[in-house]
Parts: structure tokens; sequence; C-alpha cells
């Protein structure tokens, strides 16, 4: 009765042995593909206040592009950890920040101080002064960002990239 039984058992067992030898790879495929869907829904939006620039950086009527980290790098960004910004000093009082980043598909704009003008060498987007869409297929203004002074420092209230609309 032990051999009838026997080639049962035995297929059985080699039945679960490859069952869970081909399950093992599935696992582990499995664990950075649920870590990569689930990371938006764990990770929170950060926003922080960064100092970019002193006010004595940046006189009145100027507009500079300035680099920092971004507000949640990430150990193995590297130099993709850094973004930008312009900050235009319209006056005394008055300080607006963009991103340099185009709004069309994320080519770095260049400011054109001759023509005041933000261009886009990529696809030909053009922005005005204030940021909004002068011509070119941009779909909407420059992203701007939050600005405070604090002292005679410049700050702005950055977010993980992409930046968010404010």
């Amino acid at each position: 009765m032990n051999q009838t039984n026997f080639p049962q058992n035995r297929r059985q067992f080699l039945v679960r042995i490859s069952l869970l030898a081909a399950s093992l790879p599935a696992i582990l495929v499995s664990i950075p593909l649920l870590g990569a869907l689930l990371a938006p829904l764990i990770r929170k939006k950060k926003q922080q206040w960064r100092k970019v620039a002193s006010l004595s950086d940046i006189p009145a009527g100027s507009t500079k592009l300035v680099t920092f980290v971004n507000a949640d790098p990430l150990p193995w960004a590297g130099l993709t950890a850094k973004t930008a910004a312009w900050i235009r000093r319209e006056n005394d009082d008055t300080i607006i920040a963009f991103s340099a980043n185009c709004t069309h598909l994320g080519c770095p704009v260049r400011w054109e101080s001759e023509a005041h003008l933000f261009m886009c060498p990529c696809h030909g987007g053009v922005y005005y002064e204030d940021g909004a869409v002068a011509s070119g297929p941009p779909p909407k203004p420059l992203t701007q960002y939050l600005v405070r002074i604090r002292g005679n420092e410049i700050q702005l209230l950055t977010a993980p990239v992409p930046i968010t609309e404010i």
C-alpha cells in the first residue's frame, strides 16, 4: 500500500517545490514594483523655505539665476538634487521668483536681458518678464515660487521637484 501512495506523494512534493521555486523570483520582482507604485502615497511632499540669495546679490531691476538643493533630495540623486529659479527684483520691495523650467516640456529657460524675455531653446517658447507666455508652445506661464525676505535673505518656499502650482 505504501508503494501505490509513494508516486502520488512524490508528485505532490515535486509540484510544491516547483511552485515555491517559481514564487520566490516573483516575490523578489514584485517588491520594487510595489515600492514604486506606493511611494507617491507614502512620501509626503515637504515644502520648506530656503535661502537662495542675499538682497545685495540682486540689485533692483535685475534678474539672476540661483541654484539650490531640492526640498526633498534622495540620497542617490547626485546633481539632480539641485534645482534652479530665476529671481527678478523689480524694485527694493518687489521680488518675483520663477521656476527655471519651461512649462511645455521642462527645458531650462534663459533670461535675455536686452529683450526682457525668458526664452526656451528647445521649442521656441517665449515668456514675458512677469512669466506670462509671449509665444510658442508653452501651455501656461512660468511656475512661480512664493518669496519672502528675512533680514538680508531672499527665501523661496520650495517643494520636491516637480514643484506644485501656487
